[in-house]
């Protein structure tokens, strides 16, 4: 436990579904309930502050969160099922179950190019009306129309989440919530100055904002996410490994080369 704590300030990512299952698996064995709340506690400091962890295999997740004895857990947010391609009904009754299972309040994971399906606004609408837990998403897709839609169809009470570093700019404009992004890791203090420009309604200063991070913003995709972001941040001494698990894998000398050459260009870190 003591090892799992340590680790926990030095992650990448806010959670991930496998990391919280470890945590809960051991409280049948070698772990107290206190002492679990207090590894939780630190996971919930670091990372984003607006949302505790991201689900993958949701249901059971969702259960053993709702019944953990602690006051840390602000949000979940849960991934559309993957790879099986459900229909939009079949999403709907996905997170209506879910939504039943817990009180705290939900949000919908929509990055169709990972998962393979896609919640259509009028999905979303049927989904926010089945289960009034869910009260936002993320949104990583390339479509303003989509904020737009979302926004007419379930008023601004509802927090949509840009998900995608260059659309941040766009989709605040447009009247998304706030951002969740990868560059945040590296660069949080500009990111939230891009939002808190739009929210106070100085424009101009945001398109400056959003142009200082434009290299930055693409150099996260130059490999598959998070390889970039990760060697960024163990540059940076974020963390303290490019740790990777196959299939995915650490960056290549030639593009740590042209990582490190944005660095001395940005001034970053």
């Amino acid at each position: 436990m003591a090892n799992l704590a340590t680790r926990i300030p030095k992650a990448s990512w806010p959670m991930i579904a496998t990391l919280v299952r470890s945590i809960f698996e051991q409280a049948d064995r070698d772990a107290t309930w206190e002492q679990l709340g207090d590894v939780v506690d630190k996971l919930t400091q670091v990372g984003l502050t607006d949302v505790a962890v991201t689900l993958l295999d949701a249901a059971d997740d969702v259960l053993v969160l709702s019944a953990f004895p602690v006051q840390h857990w602000p949000q979940i947010l849960i991934v559309t099922p993957y790879y099986v391609k459900p229909p939009q009904r079949g999403l709907v009754e996905y997170y209506r179950d879910l939504g039943a299972r817990t009180d705290l309040p939900l949000l919908v994971y929509h990055i169709p190019g990972r998962t393979a399906v896609e919640v259509m606004p009028e999905t979303l609408e049927q989904i926010a009306a089945a289960a009034p837990t869910f009260v936002g998403m993320k949104h990583a897709v390339n479509d303003l129309g989509y904020v737009t839609d979302a926004r007419r169809r379930l008023g601004d009470a509802f927090r949509i989440f840009v998900g995608l570093e260059d659309l941040s700019l766009p989709m605040l404009a447009v009247g998304a919530t706030g951002l969740m992004n990868a560059v945040a890791n590296v660069a949080p203090a500009e990111i939230a100055a891009l939002y808190e420009a739009v929210a106070s309604g100085d424009l101009d200063g945001a398109l400056k904002r959003h142009d200082a991070l434009f290299e930055l913003n693409r150099a996260v995709f130059w490999d598959t996410n998070p390889t970039p972001i990760k060697y960024l941040m163990r540059r940076l001494g974020l963390l303290p490994t490019n740790e990777h698990r196959l299939p995915m894998m650490p960056a290549t000398p030639e593009l740590e080369a042209r990582l490190d050459a944005l660095i001395e260009r940005t001034g970053l870190g």
